[in-house]
């Protein structure tokens, strides 16, 4: 069995990917990352270095039991470690399916650049003709997500 959803691409802060020109990170924070998670046992060399921002919204989410859970990274010397977590999925969009990951950067030991309880955050392969507003189906292994209607 699975959890399957619906969202909305939504944009982003565009710090992961490094395209905002506020980001202290120019190469994104993910491509600064990968490196550590890949020696824990996570690689994400298959993947956008960005994420893919999904508003499941009024959903809320809760992740319960992570495939991958890294306590105290120390990926840069701009804030103190952070805590990450990871759930395989499923992205559908415009009837391609391509497997990613559902990332997810502590709030607790995140130095900022927050999502709201209704975004998820996917790393993906680059999605061809992806644009902001368009609908995807998510697809989560059963007992890894709490789902919650949100306010």
């Amino acid at each position: 069995m699975t959890i399957d959803l619906r969202g909305t691409v939504n944009k982003g802060h565009g710090v992961a990917s490094g395209v905002s020109a506020a980001s202290p990170y120019p190469q994104g924070s993910i491509a600064m990352q990968a490196p550590f998670f890949k020696a824990l046992g996570l690689d994400l060399s298959a993947c956008y270095f960005g994420t893919l921002n999904v508003s499941i919204a009024p959903t809320q989410w809760t992740i319960v039991r992570p495939a991958f859970h890294f306590e105290n990274v120390k990926w840069t010397n701009l804030h103190p470690p952070e805590t990450f977590s990871f759930l395989p999925c499923d992205i559908t969009h415009r009837a391609v399916t391509v497997q990613g990951w559902l990332y997810y950067p502590h709030p607790e030991t995140k130095a900022a650049h927050w999502q709201v309880a209704s975004v998820m955050e996917i790393i993906v392969p680059r999605l061809e003709d992806m644009s902001y507003g368009d609908e995807l189906e998510l697809s989560f292994p059963d007992g890894t997500l709490r789902i919650d209607l949100g306010n």
